[in-house]
């Protein structure tokens, strides 16, 4: 099966599996593949209901809220991948841009293999990524990072999570942590680097996401289309 017929059909089943669970699809659903991940990119994703939230400043109750629906909706997004796609899914995460109404939901495709490919400028991207990542938690135990097409760079984490996270995490405090990292997270990456200037895109959108069990976590940089410098080649 070519990629063309596998982000056709991917695309039809999550937009109607969306819809389903949370009454609303998403205006469009945008599908980009890579050989470590899958990246379902939503535009205009939100409900009546939620857009009352938000104005409400409930964000954790919207967050709880998706979470919930998320849960039952990601086996069976795994099982189409899985049987119909022939994807080995061995991790997910999502996050939500409440500012526009997109979102990101990804599929982690497995087995565990080397490090990704080299691109121009990885090691100074990681180094900023760590030193941001220590402000807020702690410099994580390994770090990788690949391009999934020209706009999205994805960066994936592992071993960040401190003894005072866990025992928030073991009280029940899991929704409260996550919103607040999200938000915590999201303004050091914002402020602390200078991703745009390194890569030579500006950001469009921001997204990061945690698996708290397997102490993994994920941050994507969405860039726009248009260059602000000498655009980003891959090596190797």
């Amino acid at each position: 099966m070519n990629a063309k017929s596998i982000i056709t059909q991917a695309t039809s089943y999550t937009t109607k599996l969306l819809r389903n669970r949370f009454g609303k699809g998403p205006e469009s659903v945008s599908i980009h593949l890579c050989k470590n991940c899958v990246v379902f990119h939503l535009k205009n994703f939100i409900s009546p209901v939620e857009k009352f939230l938000i104005s409400q400043e409930e964000e954790q109750a919207f967050r709880y809220t998706r979470d919930l629906i998320m849960k039952s909706l990601l086996p069976e997004l795994r099982s189409f991948l899985q049987h119909q796609l022939h994807m080995d899914v061995i991790d997910w995460y999502y996050d939500w841009g409440l500012h526009h109404a997109s979102g990101v939901i990804v599929a982690l495709l497995g087995p565990e293999t080397s490090p990704a490919t080299d691109y121009k400028h990885k090691q100074i991207i990681h180094q900023q990524i760590i030193q941001t990542t220590n402000a807020l938690q702690k410099p994580p135990e390994y770090i990788d990072s690949w391009w999934v097409n020209t706009r999205m760079l994805f960066i994936f984490r592992r071993g960040t999570t401190i003894l005072l996270e866990k025992e928030f995490i073991a009280l029940g405090y899991e929704q409260m942590l996550r919103v607040t990292k999200d938000k915590l997270e999201k303004r050091l990456l914002e402020k602390q680097t200078n991703i745009e200037q390194i890569v030579g895109k500006k950001i469009a959108d921001l997204y990061v996401d945690w698996n708290f069990e397997k102490d993994h976590s994920m941050i994507i940089y969405l860039f726009e289309d248009h260059m602000t410098a000498e655009p980003v080649r891959q090596e190797g």
